[in-house]
């Protein structure tokens, strides 16, 4: 069964740093490109970054470029999102998803239709 788990949310100051991590289960992630979006209450989910599996390229959103890094470690199945000088417009519920196809990420990988596989997410807040 695949799954994928979204933890390392919290509340956090402006300025401030979390590292999101994305647990994969049921597939090894090493072969999949994986994306992390966020949505607030109202909006549509946002597209924020994405890595490939094969020469690790990554890609990110304008609004977080130069602020967040994603990662991957494969001999733990996970995927990271290290995110460093946070501003209260990067408050949302942020998830991982794939869809376990190509393993490089697409040039929509910002589009959520994209993906067949969604983590629960996980609750950032930057807030004073």
């Amino acid at each position: 069964q695949v799954q994928l788990v979204e933890s390392g949310g919290g509340l956090v100051q402006p300025g401030g740093s979390l590292r999101l991590s994305c647990a994969a289960s049921g597939f090894t992630l090493d072969y999949y490109a994986i994306a992390w979006f966020r949505q607030v209450p109202g909006k549509e989910r946002e597209g924020v970054s994405c890595v490939s599996s094969s020469d690790g390229s990554t890609y990110y959103a304008d609004s977080v470029k130069g602020r967040f890094t994603i990662s991957r470690d494969n001999a733990k199945n996970t995927v990271y999102l290290q995110m460093n000088s946070l501003k209260p417009e990067d408050t949302a519920v942020y998830y991982c998803a794939t869809d376990l196809g190509p393993p490089d990420c697409s040039g929509s990988y910002y589009r959520p239709n994209e993906y067949d596989y969604w983590g629960q997410g996980t609750q950032v807040t930057v807030s004073s």
